[in-house]
């Protein structure tokens, strides 16, 4: 059976913890911290439950000998004073969690079987162990040994050193702009600078703007003349990231700089030359925009000199395991976790086992955040997303590559979230005890009107956004969060 210490000065806590924990485990008691820390060196135990306010000793002071002695096992506080400064102390220091006075118990079960759990899991051997020193130039690492990766390194090899655009294509989060960077350090033009620009974070005339520079006066607020990205790079490498969110305008003078390395500033009459390397990305169907007269074909031809396809992480799940080992290795330096060994077997299975819509940034966010929340030394199932652990809807290819850039829009009676089930939802998670009212509501009320506007726009997202009033490429985004189908024929559905 499980061996858990229970160290209070109080003995009904004694008494209580012990009649609720001996059905399934073996309970010694100490009444002093002392008393505790004897027991905790001459036995082994599974869980130790520790009041932070003992007669002789500190809690705080017990639990940092404790850790000391055996840092896989997991500590839960007890104390009667549940305030936010003792709650911050005691995570701070790495507790496996708190529990509140008086003891109910049905939650101390609850969380004494989890704790039990994750030092069973913690005890064994790990798939991936976090390295303590980390690689030169880590956050710039391409990382990859699948074939499909082979080809993308083949084909940076081939076109690095030709001065001809490349288009580089993938979903979000696949890293395009390491692909990016990896052509320009392997390109004659490596002493030059490497400027990035993200075509869909910008307003139309900002980004016209951010490109070419403007003189001064040109429109309001342009109270000082402004070199524009074109006219900084010059001898250099510029990435125009998310390409297939530019408005018409500046489409024709990008154009114009593929062709002729000449541009003017935003009211300016001066023509200027430059001498840049456009390596442009986007996650759209470039094709289908031309085809319904949202893109110039004639850029796309110019932009396509060579095109490199990037996979999505689904396509390359033999790759998950290096990437997991590297992002952990880098949270582990970059949240100062010393103490982090690695991820458990049964971790590795369940992040291999998933989809991954948001590709290898989403992996990068997940495992930081695992880093963050674990206060064991071994990453356990637990301390995933529940997206990752309980498979959904949501497990599955990104709306995004299943509509093929398609025109957006859902079925309003059929989708689930769109009509006036807003109260029937509060009801509902307030029946289940959610803790997460307000997010959630916020999420539905949000999808709906996205829903809402993409029907009435027949499923222009450029009309959509300028009618939300937020940028495309973050509509764009809320479409794959929020897997919003898309259609070709708005009417029929």
């Amino acid at each position: 059976m499980p061996k858990i210490l229970v160290i209070d000065d109080d003995r009904a806590i004694l008494l209580l913890a012990t009649k609720a924990l001996e059905p399934f485990a073996e309970v010694t008691t100490a009444l002093t911290g002392e008393e505790g820390l004897e027991q905790v060196k001459s036995k082994s135990f599974d869980v130790v439950l520790l009041d932070i306010q003992l007669p002789d000793r500190s809690g705080m002071a017990i639990y940092c000998e404790i850790r000391a002695h055996d840092r896989r096992l997991p500590v839960i506080f007890m104390t009667a004073d549940a305030g936010s400064q003792t709650t911050i102390e005691a995570m701070q220091l790495g507790a496996f969690d708190y529990i509140a006075k008086p003891l109910a118990v049905e939650p101390l079960q609850k969380l004494v079987n989890k704790a039990i759990e994750q030092r069973k899991m913690s005890s064994v051997a790990v798939a991936i162990a976090a390295d303590d020193k980390l690689p030169d130039d880590s956050s710039e690492l391409f990382i990859g040994k699948s074939q499909p990766m082979l080809e993308v390194f083949k084909s940076i090899g081939r076109v690095s050193k030709q001065d001809v655009p490349v288009l580089i294509r993938g979903e979000s989060g696949t890293g395009k702009e390491l692909v990016a960077r990896a052509l320009y350090q392997y390109s004659h033009r490596d002493q030059g600078p490497f400027l990035a620009v993200n075509c869909a974070a910008l307003p139309d005339n900002l980004l016209e703007s951010e490109l070419f520079g403007h003189e001064k006066g040109a429109f309001t607020g342009a109270e000082t003349r402004r070199i524009g990205k074109f006219e900084q790079c010059n001898g250099g490498t510029l990435f125009l990231d998310e390409i297939g969110d530019m408005a018409a305008s500046v489409q024709a003078k990008v154009l114009r700089v593929l062709q002729e390395q000449r541009f003017e500033r935003v009211g300016g009459n001066k023509e200027l030359q430059t001498d840049v390397r456009i390596i442009a990305a986007t996650n759209r169907p470039l094709e289908k925009m031309v085809e319904e007269g949202e893109y110039r074909e004639d850029l796309l031809y110019r932009l396509n000199g060579v095109t490199i396809d990037l996979p999505p992480l689904r396509q390359r799940s033999s790759d998950i395991p290096l990437l997991v080992q590297h992002f952990l290795t880098q949270a582990k330096h970059d949240l100062n976790k010393p103490d982090l060994e690695g991820i458990a077997p049964e971790t590795l299975s369940l992040l291999n086992a998933y989809r991954w819509p948001g590709n290898v940034r989403q992996l990068r966010a997940v495992i930081r955040r695992c880093v963050l929340d674990c206060v064991m030394p071994v990453i356990v199932p637990d301390v995933l997303p529940k997206e990752l652990t309980a498979p959904s809807d949501s497990n599955e290819p990104a709306a995004a590559e299943k509509a093929s850039g398609e025109a957006a829009t859902e079925k309003a009676d059929d989708s689930g979230v769109c009509g006036s089930k807003l109260p029937e939802l509060v009801e509902r998670l307030l029946r289940d005890k959610s803790t997460d009212v307000y997010a959630q509501t916020i999420e539905y009320l949000e999808r709906f009107v996205i829903l809402r506007v993409l029907q009435e726009t027949g499923g222009n997202q450029s009309q959509a956004a300028e009618i939300l009033g937020i940028t495309r490429g973050k509509l764009r985004d809320r479409v794959i969060t929020y897997g919003i189908q898309l259609y070709r024929d708005v009417s029929a559905n």
